[in-house]
């Protein structure tokens, strides 16, 4: 563990001997632009110039479902159904209230916000650790103090960039690398299970953009929801537009999921690091819940 004006350690990657994340965001890149033609497996493999047999075993070993199933995934008639199966849930939830932060993600995730005298002092007093991983969805920066994870982005290896906004939004806070521990954190994300300790997360933004992420923490995996819904779920039935803008603004990627968030229509939507990124999530989530069933 080093502080940040020394040499960083190299990162543990949990996916080093796994599928590699760039060559499976290719192959969703195609089958999301060709989910009308349904390409066979052949196809998909002459386009990524990988054998069938090793293309199948490395995308449902990443996956856990067949390519093919996976682009069934990936179809708007899929979205649409599954946006209209969340309007029930969400109206139920309307009913009674947003569940307090003990019943987030089932028990999996936990949060506080910071005060306004905390945002205010610009972290000052905090001690932030921080780190670079790897991740089921590529190369993974993650910012974290002794209350809970405070930052999660998708990185594409770009650490100094990274860790410069990290250090300006945090300005006052003293910084300690230790990508080790990182990389432990990182696979605890991408591996929770119900029973498991739930992860704490430590929230800084708006009154506004805490209602959005705590709305988005009541979307189940698997689930997926548009703007005018979480708008609805919020109080705020014709916020649609800033429900976006807070959206867009989470610091805290896959942990609060925005990826779950999609447009009416059953589009994907825009998303922070990458339409293919939310299509690959959505997919593997969609195939993890499948699998729990």
């Amino acid at each position: 563990m080093e502080k940040t004006e020394c040499n960083v350690h190299e990162p543990v990657a949990l996916y080093e001997d796994g599928p590699s994340y760039h060559v499976i965001e290719k192959a969703i890149h195609f089958l999301s632009s060709h989910v009308q033609e349904q390409p066979s497996l052949s196809v998909l493999s002459q386009h990524l110039g990988i054998s069938e047999g090793h293309l199948q075993r490395m995308f449902t070993q990443w996956a856990g479902v067949s390519p093919k199933r996976f682009m069934q995934y990936l179809t708007k008639e899929r979205a649409k159904h599954a946006l209209r199966q969340s309007k029930s849930v969400l109206d139920t939830a309307l009913d009674v209230g947003l569940s307090g932060p003990s019943r987030l993600h089932d028990l999996l995730v936990s949060c506080e916000a910071m005060t306004p005298g905390e945002i205010k002092a610009l972290g000052a007093g905090l001690e932030v650790f921080h780190g670079q991983g790897d991740s089921p969805f590529g190369s993974t920066y993650v910012a974290w103090t002794g209350r809970g994870i405070c930052h999660l982005i998708f990185s594409e290896g770009q650490s100094e960039t990274h860790e410069q906004a990290l250090f300006q939004r945090w300005s006052g806070a003293c910084f300690t690398r230790d990508d080790q521990q990182a990389q432990g954190i990182i696979n605890t994300v991408f591996t929770l299970k119900k029973g498991d300790k739930p992860v704490h997360l430590l929230l800084k933004g708006t009154n506004f953009q805490l209602k959005v992420w705590e709305a988005l923490l009541q979307v189940e995996r698997g689930a997926l929801v548009s703007y005018s819904q979480v708008a609805k779920l919020i109080g705020s039935p014709n916020a649609s537009r800033a429900v976006g803008s807070a959206v867009g603004a989470n610091s805290l990627g896959f942990l609060i999921p925005c990826h779950r968030v999609i447009r009416e229509t059953g589009e994907m939507g825009h998303y922070r690091w990458g339409i293919d990124r939310k299509a690959a999530i959505l997919g593997w989530e969609a195939a993890q819940s499948d699998a729990d069933d």
